[in-house]
């Protein structure tokens, strides 16, 4: 290890290392190596400066270091959709979102979108994400070489829709199929791109191509499948009139193999018991999307009963979404269990974001939590990046208060810096101070 890659970040530090258990240090100091980009270590500032003199030292005032958000339902074709007055969810994709996609056809629109959308996660905080594209191959292109470029770890995947569709969406089965398998072979294990067979939803595909995906993940078999499930109560009823011989909408996914460990369902509100304990004995995974789901009245998610049953994630869900900031994701999140009379922790929330929705993501290994050798992507709040927060910061008693003031009154303006595998990849304004200004 080179002794110029090494750097101390110093501040107070807070990771999690497991839903119960995290540590917090109030004068910590987080040690990478920039060459590996990797994590080296993390603990109390005096003890590792002692222990790594060597390193390039770093202080930031009225901060907080944290692993990378990491979101797990976010659509990249939908920036431009974002708040779009006034319809729920299937008149919303008709009005807004499939005319919105039907431009990313253009290959100049699609890199520019896709700059614009990574920008916007790490300007959030968010260092990884499960992305929607559009149906077009090249958008989800444009979308990969934006992300290698950042190094960012994200898994993407372009739509595939074979029916139910606007024309200029259209697409047939076989077309679809096939650019799929050449993206994967692409783009999946390409550094830090990976890849997900994205299915729309239901009703915008034929069960040929339910077949392709499961074709798919036993050819491939660490890809990931996203979809969406039991969002609204019309898209609920419209299902169930498409396919009147399945037992209810998660028995159409499992009919077709389409269940397990690597599968990603966005929303998730309208489930029976049933399918809940489907989902649970196939260990499939929940993006709740809180934000989403107020925005196009879909309804009020039960974190509680979900998650006892089923591995649950946290997500933006941008464009229906209406923030890319995961502190304000969390912070209707909180809202939402205050009105279904159920706690929510901020402890509970920062885990969520951070190493729970890792784990959502089969990636608890890479990212997510300070262990070291883990990849070092990480958040440098700045816990006075306004006059109320800085005021209600002064008036907090324990790392618990901290967390919810953050989560409740903070966004893209408390983020400091966004660090990815140990590189600066977003720098706000710069409140480092040189060793000898501590």
């Amino acid at each position: 290890m080179s002794t110029t890659s090494l750097q101390a970040h110093c501040s107070s530090v807070l990771h999690f290392l497991g839903q119960d258990k995290y540590e917090y240090f109030s004068d910590g100091l987080l040690l990478v190596d920039t060459c590996s980009g990797r994590i080296v270590d993390v603990g109390h500032r005096e003890a590792l400066l002692k222990q790594y003199p060597q390193a390039a030292v770093f202080y930031y005032q009225d901060a907080l270091i944290m692993p990378g958000l990491i979101d797990t339902h976010v659509h990249y074709p939908q920036v431009d959709v974002i708040a779009s007055h006034g319809e729920q969810l299937l008149a919303w994709l008709d009005q807004y979102t499939f005319p919105t996609e039907a431009r990313f056809s253009d290959p100049e629109h699609a890199q520019e979108t896709a700059e614009f959308f990574l920008e916007e996660l790490l300007r959030n905080g968010t260092t990884t994400a499960a992305v929607f594209g559009s149906v077009h191959a090249s958008a989800a292109e444009a979308f990969f070489c934006a992300s290698e470029k950042r190094n960012t770890r994200m898994i993407m995947g372009k739509s595939m829709m074979d029916r139910n569709t606007p024309d200029a969406l259209s697409e047939t089965t076989e077309v679809s199929y096939q650019q799929t398998r050449q993206l994967i072979e692409r783009w999946h294990h390409n550094g830090r791109q990976l890849y997900a067979a994205t299915l729309r939803f239901v009703v915008t595909s034929t069960p040929a191509q339910f077949a392709h995906i499961r074709t798919l993940m036993e050819e491939f078999p660490d890809l990931y499948m996203q979809t969406h499930l039991a969002e609204n109560l019309a898209e609920v009823t419209l299902v169930k009139e498409m396919f009147p011989e399945r037992r209810d909408y998660v028995d159409v996914f499992d009919h077709h193999g389409l269940l397990g460990p690597r599968s990603l369902f966005g929303h998730g509100i309208h489930l029976s018991e049933a399918e809940l304990v489907r989902l649970k004995d196939s260990d499939s995974r929940i993006a709740f999307c809180p934000t989403s789901n107020l925005f196009l009245g879909s309804g009020l998610f039960d974190l509680d009963r979900t998650s006892k049953m089923v591995q649950t994630g946290i997500a933006t869900d941008v464009g229906a979404g209406t923030s890319f900031s995961m502190l304000a994701t969390l912070s209707e999140a909180y809202k939402i269990c205050q009105i279904n009379g159920t706690r929510f922790s901020p402890l509970r929330a920062f885990y969520m974001a951070t190493l729970g929705n890792a784990g959502v993501l089969s990636l608890e290994s890479r990212v997510g939590n300070f262990e070291s050798g883990k990849e070092a992507d990480f958040v440098i709040y700045n816990l006075a990046c306004t006059p109320l927060m800085k005021r209600r910061q002064a008036l907090c008693q324990s790392i618990e208060e901290r967390l919810f003031a953050l989560m409740v009154l903070g966004d893209d303006r408390a983020v400091q810096s966004t660090f990815i595998a140990g590189k600066c990849q977003y720098l706000k304004e710069s409140s480092v101070k040189a060793p000898s200004d501590k």
